[in-house]
């Protein structure tokens, strides 16, 4: 991560000095985008660092969700410094036109070019850690996807300021590179869109997937002493932290110690399948009484048996 930073901020002061020399919108608004992808990284290489302090009182489930906070914040950062700064590059540029030289669009296109192969090398490794971790379905580290998104809108936002740039100089139409600063503009705003809802989404509390969560189903449901299963929810907590909180219904005829057993061995068995759940909890009611019980009312509950993984 450090690295890709510093090849970031490397790349924002090449683009933006090539720039400044060519008087080209489409280089401005790469630079604009590297400038937005630097500040997205610093704020990466916070949440990875704040997301692995140990839970305490104030927060008993620990820091996980810092990563989602902090990449919601680098979604701001993609749409307000990239995006928004890249419209008004191509609008600026189609009301007053832009004039460069021949050297000005060399210069521009030679470090284009270098960023390109920067770029591309950088989102092949991020592509490569992706494939290690299971693909884009398997990846659930929001700090990779990010990664991930600003690399492919990096080599993507390089080749239209490339084409732009190009399609400028051989017709001498400033519109071409008008339209490859408003197309940067669009992709950044779109990406942006994305990782904000995904991040929103795990700041509010969101459920596993369907599979993981059929799988512990029907693993409670196998178990001999469970009769029924009322409720299971699950949250993400973290990268690597997911609360499970189950209802259950226990056959008829268990004494109090026997339940507790089948408490235990059940969180264990939850746990090993599953092992990002670090957060366990059992809820043993009577089904009967607690359907006819009014909504909210906890009668047939039995608070011995509800309690974290590895408790009674």
């Amino acid at each position: 991560m450090l690295v890709a930073l510093a090849a970031n901020l490397v790349i924002a002061v090449a683009k933006t000095v090539g720039g400044l020399i060519a008087g080209s919108p489409a280089l401005l608004s790469e630079a604009a985008h590297s400038v937005a992808d630097s500040l997205n990284e610093a704020f990466l290489l916070a949440a990875l660092r704040r997301s692995r302090r140990p839970a305490d009182r104030r927060h008993p489930f620990g820091y996980g969700k810092e990563r989602f906070f902090w990449s919601l914040l680098a979604a701001v950062g993609i749409f307000v410094m990239g995006g928004c700064f890249s419209f008004f590059q191509g609008f600026e540029a189609l009301r007053n036109g832009a004039h460069e030289s021949f050297s000005g669009y060399v210069a521009g296109l030679v470090v284009l070019g270098v960023a390109l192969l920067a770029e591309g090398g950088s989102l092949l490794r991020a592509l490569h850690q992706v494939h290690r971790q299971g693909g884009t379905g398997g990846t659930r580290d929001p700090a990779l996807r990010t990664v991930v998104a600003e690399d492919g809108t990096a080599v993507l936002g390089v080749t239209l300021a490339i084409a732009g740039m190009a399609l400028h100089m051989v017709t001498g139409q400033v519109v071409w590179e008008a339209s490859a600063s408003l197309a940067i503009g669009l992709l950044l705003v779109y990406v942006a869109y994305r990782l904000g809802r995904d991040a929103r989404e795990q700041l509010i509390g969101r459920a596993v997937d369907e599979e993981q969560s059929g799988r512990i189903r029907a693993l409670l449901e196998a178990q001999p002493e469970i009769d029924s299963v009322e409720a299971l929810l699950t949250m993400e907590l973290g990268l690597d932290s997911t609360l499970v909180a189950e209802r259950i219904d226990l056959v008829p005829g268990l004494d109090s110690e026997e339940v507790e057993d089948v408490a235990v061995r059940i969180k264990r068995s939850v746990a090993h399948t599953f092992p990002e759940a670090d957060r366990i909890f059992l809820d043993v009611i009577d089904a009967r009484t607690a359907r006819a019980a009014q909504p909210g009312d906890t009668a047939g509950s039995s608070p011995a048996a509800t309690g974290e993984r590895g408790g009674a």
